[in-house]
């Protein structure tokens, strides 16, 4: 381990690093790594393009004109990787708008970065991806056996969850919205967590990118229940957002409205990160999908009722 000087550039991995018992090797971090917190006292290696203030819209706006021009939103701080020396440095594949992109960072550490290191490149599109990616990570650090038990230990949780959902007479219909404006719906990932959950996605399709979706379809599908999870937003962060939806004039129609089942997340703690802590997503899942019959703790902290 002494050997190892790790610079993760995406927040899941960084989690994947530390779940690993790796966070004393690590020695840099993107922008966006905060958990575990002790981690915010590594310099920074990578910033937006964009100013990521101002609404969903604003925001949605900005990526797409720095898309049509770059691989990323994201820049690489290439004199900051050099000054690291770096063993290891893990991105992913998966997103542009979610972290740095591959050819960024491959084009950093071969025009600046003296040390070389091993790009680790992650590429999670479903649960059974982010399991591999655990995996890879592992290889990479020479922890083969840590990884399969990080991995065994998230798999029996689920396995559990789905065991005491699947005894459940009812099976809510559920929205997850990871945009606000415009509409995008959660895919990867997240339907096969609503599946453990004990609930049945209606919009989203496990392993396929978030799609965009109008008004139209929304009301079409008319869920029981609605969780707000906005890529990138806390609760308190969604919560300003959320005139862009309740005051439009088709959200007082919505069922899940009406009875009550609306819910904001903190998806960018939760559920945008495909690293450990996707156990907990599913667990929140299942408070919100089925309240009085499943306790976790993660009211007030992971999900509020809107």
């Amino acid at each position: 381990m002494s050997d190892l000087r790790i610079v993760s550039l995406i927040a899941s991995g960084t989690e994947i690093v530390a779940a690993l018992g790796f966070e004393e090797a690590l020695v840099g971090r993107s922008h966006e790594c905060d958990f575990p917190s002790t981690v915010e006292r590594l310099p920074v290696c990578s910033e937006p393009k964009i100013d990521v203030n101002g609404t969903s819209l604003q925001i949605d706006e900005r990526v797409k004109d720095v898309l049509r021009e770059a691989v990323s939103v994201y820049r690489v701080d290439g004199e900051m990787l050099d000054q690291l020396r770096p063993t290891t440095v893990i991105t992913q594949t998966q997103c542009e708008v979610c972290a740095v992109s591959l050819k960024d960072v491959e084009a950093a550490v071969c025009d600046m970065v003296t040390s070389q290191p091993k790009i680790v490149p992650l590429e999670p599109n479903n649960l059974e991806d982010v399991w591999n990616d655990i995996r890879l990570v592992g290889e990479a650090l020479q922890a083969t056996k840590r990884a399969e038990r990080l991995i065994d230990t998230s798999q029996q949780r689920l396995g559990k969850l789905a065991a005491d959902t699947s005894a459940l007479a009812q099976r809510p219909t559920i929205a997850c919205i990871e945009w606000i404006e415009p509409m995008m719906v959660a895919g990867n990932w997240v339907p096969e967590l609503v599946e453990f959950a004990g609930g049945n996605d209606v919009l989203g399709k496990a392993g396929e990118h978030s799609p965009y979706i109008d008004w139209e379809k929304l009301l079409q599908a008319d869920p029981e229940v609605i969780a707000l999870m906005p890529c990138g937003f806390d609760i308190s962060r969604t919560r300003r957002e959320l005139p862009a939806l309740t005051d439009h004039p088709n959200w007082t129609k919505l069922q899940a409205v009406q009875s009550g089942r609306v819910f904001v997340t903190d998806g960018n703690q939760y559920f945008n990160r495909p690293g450990p802590r996707l156990v907990e997503s599913a667990e929140i899942l299942a408070e919100i999908l089925h309240p009085g019959r499943f306790d976790f703790g993660h009211r007030g902290r992971g999900w509020e009722t809107l």
